[in-house]
């Protein structure tokens, strides 16, 4: 694992099925924060233009299509069906998207954690990518099998981080063309501190008038 940061040029960010069958059975996040994170770590790569590669199982598995909030950032961005792998590098139109990217390094996230998710983790890893796992756009039946899953992947070479934090290293500075994205994902996805700012702009303004 290399400290060189994180960029867009660099970076694949790799979904692994967020069904809405499974949405119904997680436990280990809250469902509605769980999808929050999840789109706003799509829109990251949509709106900073990284790699983006989707799978997700057969339509007519019980696991079901993805989440309909997904489908609406994604649009038209295609989705790799795969049969019955756990693993998606398992799967040939799958491992060579991630290959056609360009880019070793990936930001993988998905559910559940401790199935496809691990599996493709660690798949990954044995193809010699640079893995980082986004742990709060993941999720599991319970919170003991999501984190005892981050915990063998992380043993295992992969490194945990968060959506958010993956946006603020694509923007580097904000300053930066690319911060009004920061901005816009601040405001749509993390509202506790978008209000924060929010307060910090209406005090300034409160001071100015004074």
């Amino acid at each position: 694992m290399t400290l060189d940061p994180l960029t867009p040029e660099n970076t694949t960010i790799v979904l692994v099925d967020h069904a809405v069958g499974f949405a119904n059975v997680l436990r280990s996040h809250d469902t509605a924060q769980h999808i929050n994170n999840v789109v706003g770590l799509a829109k990251t790569a949509l709106l900073y233009g990284s790699g983006l590669v989707v799978t997700n199982g057969l339509p007519d598995k019980p696991s079901g299509p993805l989440y309909p909030q997904l489908l609406e950032v994604i649009g038209d961005h295609p989705v790799i069906e795969r049969g019955g792998n756990f693993n998606g590098f398992l799967d040939e139109n799958f491992a060579r998207a991630v290959r056609e990217t360009g880019r070793r390094k990936l930001a993988i996230a998905g559910v559940s954690t401790e199935g496809c998710v691990l599996q493709t983790v660690l798949g990954a890893l044995r193809e010699d990518y640079e893995v980082y796992l986004v742990v709060d756009a993941s999720a599991s039946l319970t919170a003991e099998t999501h984190d005892i899953a981050v915990q063998r992947m992380v043993q295992a070479g992969a490194v945990p981080i968060t959506w958010f934090s993956l946006a603020g290293e694509f923007t580097v500075d904000h300053r930066s063309a690319t911060a009004p994205h920061f901005q816009q994902l601040m405001r749509a996805h993390v509202p506790t501190m978008a209000a924060g700012v929010q307060s910090y702009v209406a005090a300034l303004q409160q001071a100015k008038r004074a």
